[in-house]
């Protein structure tokens, strides 16, 4: 039995949840699947009062129990309202998805993380700063970070794009490791319109390591940058993904690039006028289990465009019966 992709949608009302939202229709989700969208209160919710008491001796609550209590109900009721706007917003994008709509109360990062832990989520769509967001312009704010780094599913900061044209411009980062394999493969999942183009950009430092095998990915392979039978080899080895990336209609390059990699993935989206960029969780010199690597966790934070971190089997839900053509 196919399983349709499971996504929530972490919605605030700011105008970077707004443009995460709109971010959707070219992200390449496809026609059916089921979403949650959640709008977190970020309140303390008292115990329930119990006045169903003997009313020969009516129960004392303090003034301000009765306050916080107030409080907390219009933050969920005004919580609830944005998030049912936002679902709304998302059934007129994706007619055919299963869409609905929770709020609660809850610090808003780790809110998202249990409701999409609880709801088995495959994406978590976040936009890049939120109303109590301070900081640059570009710089991730502290609930999307949070988010970003925690959750255990892919998670992809939404972010606006000013010339929104077909086709859609793809940036994979492509490091040989087999987190980059997996980013792949979500691509090559998804469904995008017809030319729709994909750069699989390298970074070149003085060496570099692959792992050529991907069924064994403690193997690695040094490169050194400077040696033409290696980047002969590198050639080579990429144009596998490439390859895979063309059989499903895309039109896919390799572009080799000098430099360090958080700036070159950034540079290089910036020029193309990528749509987004997509990142493994970690590369090869990341840490194990969930956590980030340095240069997906720089270029989700001061990308100009979208950036999509993959984690593991977030790419499996999308099946070819999920298809709409």
């Amino acid at each position: 039995m196919n399983q349709s992709m499971k996504v929530v949608v972490a919605y605030d009302g700011s105008v970077c949840a707004d443009a995460a939202l709109e971010d959707m229709a070219r992200a390449g989700l496809p026609g059916i699947a089921a979403a949650l969208v959640i709008s977190v209160a970020d309140v303390f919710l008292p115990p329930p009062i119990n006045e169903e008491v003997d009313n020969t001796f009516p129960l004392y609550v303090p003034a301000g129990i009765r306050r916080a209590h107030e409080h907390a109900a219009r933050e969920l009721k005004e919580a609830e309202t944005l998030a049912q706007r936002a679902g709304e917003r998302l059934g007129k994008l994706f007619p055919r998805w299963d869409v609905r709509a929770i709020s609660c109360a809850e610090s808003p990062a780790w809110g998202v993380i249990w409701k999409a832990s609880e709801f088995n989520a495959d994406l978590i769509v976040a936009g890049a700063q939120g109303h109590s967001d301070f900081g640059g312009r570009l710089i991730l704010g502290s609930v999307s970070q949070k988010i970003l780094y925690e959750a255990r599913c892919s998670v992809r900061i939404g972010r606006s794009h000013p010339h929104e044209r077909d086709p859609v411009r793809i940036v994979i980062g492509a490091d040989g490791s087999p987190n980059f394999d997996e980013a792949v493969a979500a691509v090559v999942a998804r469904q995008w319109p017809a030319g729709s183009e994909v750069q699989l950009i390298t970074a070149l430092d003085t060496v570099i390591s692959v792992t050529p095998d991907r069924a064994k990915p403690s193997v690695t392979r040094w490169i050194e940058t400077d040696n033409a039978e290696d980047l002969k080899w590198l050639s080579e080895f990429f144009e596998d993904a490439a390859s895979r990336l063309r059989a499903v209609g895309l039109k896919a390059t390799t572009v080799f690039r000098k430099g360090d990699p958080k700036q070159v993935l950034i540079t290089a989206a910036e020029e193309w006028d990528a749509d987004s960029i997509f990142l493994g969780a970690q590369g090869l010199r990341g840490f194990e289990r969930f956590l980030l690597g340095s240069v997906s966790a720089a270029v989700a934070a001061r990308a100009r465009c979208s950036v999509e971190i993959v984690r593991h089997d977030a790419s499996r839900v999308v099946r070819a019966s999920d298809r709409t053509d």
